[in-house]
């Protein structure tokens, strides 16, 4: 059986765990201070500026693991850019600071209700993936799908730039009450309409 630990148990955390427990995997959630980390899946469900404190305490940990990158590194204080420069995203930090990890980035262009709901707009909620080993993509994919959420890929991990564009954009209309935080973006696919 498929495990997929995940840092972080809030909103996002505890939202994803759900999928994953749906779809018959086991989850384990950690804390910066985890003993050790079971899933050949982690998440990481915490806000940007956590991600190096992760990294540095449990690097050597991640070798060889699929690292999903959920964050969008926004600079909170103004809700008004992103922190990683504009030729790069915070995925790609992330697979060079550990480049033994199969680094891929998933789930920052969805809501946490959305992914509890399943739905998004009265389709199915659609999680976008995007990272350079296809074997990663399709672990991390056949767990989402088991949880009853669609899958598509986003291509290679140079694509997260894009998604990271992208949920800074939901994340702002969201913000400023543009958008409900049960709303966002969707993907209809043709046979989803008909």
């Amino acid at each position: 059986m498929t495990t997929v630990s995940i840092f972080g148990n809030g909103n996002m955390g505890t939202a994803i765990g759900g999928i994953v427990a749906d779809g018959g995997a086991d989850v384990q959630y950690l804390g910066r201070d985890a003993a050790s980390i079971d899933g050949d899946i982690v998440v990481l469900a915490v806000p940007y500026p956590e991600v190096a404190g992760i990294i540095a305490a449990h690097g050597t940990a991640l070798a060889g693991k699929v690292v999903v990158d959920i964050t969008n590194p926004l600079d909170f204080t103004t809700f008004d850019s992103l922190v990683v420069p504009a030729d790069s995203s915070a995925a790609a930090e992330i697979a060079t600071a550990l480049p033994d990890s199969r680094v891929l980035k998933a789930f920052n262009t969805n809501f946490a209700a959305t992914l509890v709901s399943k739905t998004v707009g009265g389709v199915p909620t659609t999680v976008l993936v995007a990272g350079d080993d296809a074997d990663a993509k399709q672990s991390l994919a056949s767990v989402v799908e088991a949880g009853g959420l669609a899958v598509v890929d986003a291509g290679a991990l140079s694509r997260a730039r894009e998604l990271e564009s992208l949920g800074f954009l939901q994340l702002t209309l969201a913000v400023q009450e543009r958008i409900g935080w049960t709303e966002g973006f969707a993907v209809a696919k043709e046979s989803a309409l008909v």
